[in-house]
């Protein structure tokens, strides 16, 4: 084997170069648990008696579980949008022993939803890493997938003052399948005209974002915040991510040499 043998077989085995960074909107780039909890304390505060805050904390933390539970019932399609948000107004009602019909609950979780859209706010490092981003790799281009309705997440994109930033939003409402799903991953792609080995994806969760982008084909980032987050996964699996290849980064300040290596 040649000398030029070798150097094409060194080229060819080079990961190619990341063109388009994908990104995760709710809790990777939008702050979107500290949101909720300051939505639901202030909720519940107005609404006063039978509700009791003795213990924000753990309020917050009921609400998340909450949450957890029927918007993954949404994307498996075992509730519809507006059910979910039902389920999830009658399910923390009855904690304080008051029980809603469909419409009472539809018109709790309505308030409930203006203390948190007040309450939206992006983390600290979201424009800062996409401001680094650019200038360490020129050219990169932006976009984002994320589970839920399109109207919906479009909407926080928009208050954020993201819109500007992303070519292509991929929802998984519009798509009809939902991360981690390779399908979703593939098709941001093709919006994209680029090869899954071109493009990377970061979110907060090590399976359904990370290990499910690096299943499709892409550099798979997990954003392991050292704040509370819905996945905790174990020791065992994060290692195995990190040997299948998967990134794990603490902070979005991260990220631009992150991939850059």
């Amino acid at each position: 084997m040649t000398t030029g043998d070798v150097a094409g077989r060194r080229r060819s085995q080079m990961p190619a170069p990341v063109r388009v960074a994908l990104f995760d909107l709710d809790d990777t780039l939008f702050a979107h648990r500290a949101s909720v909890s300051a939505g639901l304390l202030a909720h519940v505060a107005a609404l006063g008696d039978p509700y009791r805050l003795n213990d924000p904390a753990a309020e917050a933390a009921a609400w998340h579980e909450i949450e957890e539970r029927h918007y993954h019932g949404y994307l498996t399609g075992e509730l519809d949008y507006d059910g979910q948000r039902r389920a999830r107004a009658r399910d923390y009602a009855a904690r304080h022993g008051v029980a809603l019909d469909d419409a009472a609950a539809a018109a709790w979780f309505a308030v409930f939803f203006e203390h948190y859209l007040n309450s939206w706010v992006l983390h600290d490092d979201a424009l800062p890493c996409l401001d680094a981003l650019s200038v360490r790799s020129p050219g990169i281009r932006f976009g984002m997938i994320t589970n839920g309705d399109e109207a919906h997440q479009r909407r926080k994109v928009e208050r954020l003052g993201l819109d500007s930033r992303f070519e292509h939003i991929v929802a998984s409402g519009a798509v009809g399948v939902a991360k981690p799903d390779p399908r979703i991953f593939e098709r941001a792609c093709e919006l994209f005209e680029v090869s899954p080995a071109e493009a990377a994806y970061v979110g907060d969760r090590l399976t359904t974002d990370a290990v499910g982008a690096a299943r499709a084909g892409l550099t798979g980032v997990w954003l392991d915040r050292p704040e509370p987050s819905a996945e905790h996964p174990a020791a065992a699996k994060v290692a195995e991510a990190e040997a299948a290849g998967v990134i794990r980064i603490t902070g979005l300040a991260e990220l631009p040499d992150a991939l850059a290596r």
